[in-house]
């Protein structure tokens, strides 16, 4: 069976962009060979700056030959309907069939497609994979139609056997298909002849270039590794820049320089982002000091003086770089050590945050006030959380994170510090923008996750006002970050708080006052809006903690408008706890009846139900508890629905008939009782054994009772107790949404 090799020799592709590359041309020569009939044995794709590379073994010589039975129409149909169907068969009427069927005779088309030579189909899948790339970004040149990353100079499209390779005739635009490629553009630029994979890729290395990335990977790092170790240094490792500079180099040459005595007072993050933005260095660390002192460049080719001239030219103009990173530090340490924040503070009153939210300044101000409302509930000082509130944003005005916005809260704890401001504020200042994703370290200073937890709940809060919330697969805002990044606070620092009153504050901030009503005024309409929502307990009380926290305040707003956001955004924070913990295990319909419990709001104790639920119903006696809790709800509901009544009241166990009975009033109430005071006492697994104890009496009952006696008084009895079993269950959470 054949293989093929496939090369796509172009100007260089950017570094970015080959990876995935490589893996749609994999995936688009494949798909289209096997739709076509040609299957492989396996296939790898490979890349460099200046190609593409397809290697597939096993290949089928032809495709094979496909018999296709089709169903025509009767025998007898009208001359129009039997053409048609000639003509989409490809066949003439005396090469149809006719068969009986039940519903009569049938015409029948015998359809024979023969296979096609290996070539044949590779040239047509391979002209449409190019003509179709899907580049990100693209470029036409010259007069031809073509487009591609960089202009193509080449395609070698090679099908190769045990008797000798054959080159596929192709021509895409001027450019036919061959069995030539070139080395490395500088130490071997000459045409090279290829008969097959392996002599392409032994060819190429004896023409330096490293075929595949991840060997030009490993070579990068041992060789840079093993240079810092040999003056006592270690490389600061970056998985990304090394992914780049392997997709810059097809000789990969590694080389170490120093840095200037000058430059090495600077924050080793500022050196290290200069280097790697700037000019893909890596940074070699002294593990000693911490200090960045030297380091490492990866030239594309060797040279008679061991890169001393490549070396020599890189320092200059990392020297260049660096001078300027500099002055930047030094500027911004005379600000703050001779004038402090303040100037900065002010620019930002200059600069939108959003068109409808106002300046930085005004976010600064607004988070500086919700932060002193949330740090007596994370345990931190007020008076210091609302200072790093007031701060922590204060270097996006600086210099450097001007001209390095990825350093921004790394350099506003340099600049606190220099200040001699609180450590709990310099920390604070790079500490509030975690966590950022899902694997980012949370902060656990308590001034930390105050202002932290104050910038999230203000971006939250300002676009819910605006209307601007996540829309599909759209969050241009990182609203869902944000939501998760406040679960995590919440979750992994323990926090009890509700998140009722500092997103009724963060409103209350937001929200254009334009509206006069007082919120005394606006009471009554209020408690009117909670009495007919028809929203579950849990929002009632919702909704009289944001009444009852406004009214201690001079907001003035309209209130309902405040407590349909809260309600939406509390509803949002619950979407965003359910992917959160699916990913731990914890199924959604868990989750779902723990939220419909009252204290929803408060997150941690909304986990810590739903991981004793999640517990409790995956024993053998949840199970069947579940099992026996639902059919108690569904004849309860079928019967208040028939009866025009609410079964709530009444049983008495003087009206029990059946030993059953007395045993399920008698475990009722012991688990009534029991379940309250572990509840109460937040003890959900206790609750959670407390409710498995009625699993056997639940059981009994069914088994050995009607609920629909005949004896009026009897059933209005076992109803209200079927109430109660609904009631006391309830207690823990919302059984009628478990699924199962």
């Amino acid at each position: 069976m054949p293989d093929l090799l496939i090369e796509l020799f172009s100007e260089e592709i950017p570094a970015r962009m080959q990876a995935r590359a490589a893996e749609d041309l994999k995936k688009r020569m494949t798909d289209g060979l096997v739709e076509a009939g040609l299957t492989y044995a396996g296939a790898h794709a490979l890349s460099t700056p200046r190609r593409l590379t397809l290697a597939m073994e096993g290949l089928l010589e032809h495709s094979p030959t496909v018999r296709e039975e089709r169903k025509g129409p009767k025998v007898g149909a009208p001359d129009k309907a039997i053409e048609g169907f000639l003509r989409g068969a490809g066949l003439t009427r005396d090469q149809l069939e006719e068969r009986e069927t039940p519903k009569g005779a049938v015409y029948f088309a015998l359809i024979e497609k023969p296979g096609r030579p290996a070539a044949e189909i590779i040239a047509e899948v391979l002209e449409d994979t190019i003509r179709n790339f899907p580049w990100s970004k693209s470029m036409r040149w010259g007069t031809g139609s073509l487009r591609w990353v960089r202009p193509l100079q080449s395609i070698v499209c090679l099908l190769s056997k045990e008797d000798g390779a054959e080159v596929v005739p192709l021509n895409i635009d001027g450019i036919a298909s061959g069995n030539t490629t070139y080395g490395h553009r500088f130490m071997a630029p000459d045409q090279i002849i290829v008969t097959g994979f392996d002599d392409y890729a032994a060819k190429l290395k004896r023409a330096h270039v490293v075929l595949d990335p991840a060997e030009r990977e490993a070579a990068i790092w041992q060789e840079a590794t093993n240079q810092a170790f040999a003056s006592g240094l270690e490389v600061v490792e970056d998985k990304g820049l090394l992914a780049e500079v392997a997709g810059l180099v097809e000789w990969p040459v590694v080389l170490m320089g120093a840095i200037d005595d000058e430059f090495l007072a600077l924050p080793p993050e500022v050196l290290q982002t200069s280097m790697k933005e700037h000019q893909k260095f890596f940074s070699v660390r002294n593990p000693k000091t911490g200090r960045i002192e030297k380091f490492i460049t990866v030239a594309n080719r060797e040279t008679a003086d061991n890169g001393a001239t490549i070396l020599a030219g890189n320092q200059k103009v990392l020297s260049a770089r660096l001078a300027d990173a500099k002055f930047f530090w030094e500027n911004d340490l005379r600000t703050v050590t001779e004038q402090g924040f303040e100037p900065w503070v002010a620019k930002l009153g200059n600069v939108t945050f959003h068109n409808k939210l106002g300046t930085q300044a005004a976010r600064i101000d607004r988070i500086a006030a919700l932060a002193r409302e949330i740090a007596p509930v994370v345990g931190a000082d007020a008076d210091l959380a609302e200072q790093a509130a007031r701060v922590a944003k204060a270097d996006l005005s600086s210099e450097m994170v001007y001209e390095f916005p990825e350093l921004q809260g790394l350099m506003g704890r340099y600049y606190a510090e220099a200040a001699g401001l609180p450590q709990e504020v310099a920390n604070a200042c790079e500490a509030h923008y975690s966590p950022l994703g899902p694997s980012d370290d949370v902060p656990t200073e308590p001034v930390s996750v105050a202002v932290a937890l104050a910038d999230k709940l203000d971006t939250l809060t300002g676009f819910w006002a605006i209307d601007e919330k996540p829309t599909g697969s759209k969050d241009p805002f990182a609203l869902r970050r944000a939501a998760l990044g406040v679960i995590r606070l919440v979750l992994e620092n323990d926090l009890r708080m509700g998140l009722a009153v500092p997103m009724t504050y963060s409103f209350g901030f937001v929200i254009s006052t334009s509206n006069h009503h007082s919120v005394v005024s606006q009471a009554a309409k209020i408690a009117n809006f909670a009495s007919s929502s028809g929203e579950p307990v849990w929002a009632r009380r919702f909704i009289n903690e944001t009444v009852s926290k406004l009214e201690k305040t001079n907001f003035s707003a309209n209130l309902e408008t405040v407590i349909g956001f809260n309600l939406d955004l509390l509803s949002f924070f619950h979407d965003r706890l359910k992917v959160f913990l699916r990913d731990q295990g914890i199924r959604h319909d868990v989750i779902d009846a723990c939220i419909a419990m009252d204290g929803n709001d408060d997150l941690t104790l909304l986990v810590k139900r739903a991981r004793a639920l999640e517990e409790f119903m995956a024993s053998e006696d949840g199970e069947n508890l579940l099992q026996g809790f639902k059919r108690a709800n569904n004849i309860l509901a079928q019967a208040e629905e028939k009866d025009g009544v609410e079964y709530s009241y009444g049983a008495d166990k003087k009206f029990a008939e059946d030993d059953s009975e007395v045993a399920l009033f008698d475990a009722l109430a012991q688990s009534e009782g029991a379940i309250s005071s572990a509840i109460e006492a937040e003890d959900f697994a206790a609750a959670m054994g407390s409710m498995a104890a009625l699993r056997a009496p639940v059981d009994a009952f069914f088994e050995a009772v009607q609920v629909n006696s005949d004896n009026e008084v009897v059933r209005r009895n076992r109803l209200n107790l079927l109430s109660q079993i609904r009631k006391v269950c309830g207690q823990v959470a919302d059984l009628t949404r478990i699924e199962g």
